[in-house]
């Protein structure tokens, strides 16, 4: 290694008998190895046990900082300087928000029409973030009109003052589908880069849903229907014949005449043979929205049954058995679940007349 004649020179200072003698020495001439001179000085902080696996140019720069400041530490640094102006930051905000549905691409388009600053797509989801502004996917909710968010702030203002005892004697009841393929976006796979079209990465589904079941249901507190399975679109005979006369009037011939019964304004729901047979049971029916399938707690039941039919091992690969699993997983699903639904009407109510009748949180 090759020795240097090194001299230091520091303000003189006082010593005593009982002053330590490993101090920094106030004046001498020394010819020491490199490492030695890191050994004797002080302040190096980590630097000083890996200063032999330093390259030369950088120890060279490090001494030069401890003879000038005192010290080898870390000064502060801004980093790369930023591409965007905060001016340009608010431009992509505003940007972003006059128009949602714009892709970080055409932001950085934009942007370099507007003022000739070029950025990434990454830059674009970083200035944005900043301000909370995040990709994420649309949520789907049923087309509403003008006159839909009328009728619905109307209905919610009119049963926000609802009794828990009156909510207590609705039975809420609607249909659903279900598949032997899952339309379910919710799955995710585990997989490395570059495989994304390998059969094990892929989920084959038809475009129509494939094969399943028209299922029918009804929910009040304490107690449920039976779940009513069927391959074939509902009609007016068969809500008339099957729903209506097998289901709906032994719970009214059990609660008596404060019940009533919650159906949405579909078709086959309001045909006048399904008219005449609530009027003849003395069946009081409840008046409801159009479009309106956020204020129905049974959806919330749709989607319990549709978890556990997903999450039933083996799964179901035919129609048999895809309608034993439905009609056994209907019972399996807790009552008090259910019964935690009926209270939150009123809080459905107050997220409609929040939203002036719009898509709720629900």
């Amino acid at each position: 290694m090759t020795r240097t004649t090194l001299e230091l020179t520091a303000p003189l200072q006082t010593s005593t008998p009982h002053q330590r003698e490993d101090i920094w020495p106030p004046t001498y001439d020394l010819a020491c190895s490199t490492t030695d001179k890191w050994n004797r000085a002080p302040n190096l902080g980590s630097f000083g046990p890996k200063v032999e696996t330093l390259p030369l140019c950088h120890r060279g720069r490090l001494w030069q900082r401890f003879q000038d400041d005192g010290n080898v530490s870390r000064c502060y640094s801004t980093g790369r300087p930023r591409v965007t102006t905060p001016n340009e930051d608010r431009y992509l905000a505003v940007t972003a928000k006059r128009n949602r549905r714009s892709t970080a691409s055409d932001l950085s388009r934009q942007l370099s029409s507007a003022t000739g600053t070029t950025v990434s797509r990454q830059t674009v989801y970083r200035r944005l973030g900043h301000i909370g502004l995040y990709a994420r996917r649309p949520v789907r909710c049923v087309p509403l009109t003008a006159t839909h968010c009328r009728l619905r702030l109307a209905w919610s203002r009119e049963h926000a003052l609802w009794t828990p005892q009156q909510w207590s004697c609705v039975m809420f009841s609607d249909e659903s589908r279900f598949s032997l393929q899952s339309d379910s976006r919710r799955t995710f796979i585990w997989r490395v880069p570059g495989t994304r079209y390998h059969q094990e990465s892929s989920i084959e589904r038809h475009h129509y849903g494939g094969a399943g079941w028209l299922v029918w249901g009804g929910i009040i507190l304490g107690s449920r229907t039976d779940l009513h399975v069927q391959s074939v679109t509902m009609t007016g005979h068969i809500y008339r014949d099957v729903i209506l006369e097998q289901h709906v009037r032994l719970f009214r011939g059990t609660m008596g005449a404060e019940f009533l019964f919650m159906d949405d304004n579909a078709r086959p729901h309001r045909e006048n043979i399904v008219d005449e047979c609530l009027q003849s049971e003395d069946i009081t029916r409840m008046d409801w929205p159009a479009y309106s399938p956020d204020l129905n707690p049974i959806e919330h039941v749709w989607d319990m049954l549709g978890r556990l039919i997903a999450a039933s091992q083996p799964p179901p690969t035919c129609l048999p058995e895809l309608r034993r699993t439905l009609l056994d997983e209907w019972c399996n699903i807790p009552q008090d679940q259910i019964d935690n639904l009926i209270p939150s009407m009123l809080r459905r109510c107050k997220a409609c007349i929040a939203s002036s009748g719009r898509h709720t949180p629900y």
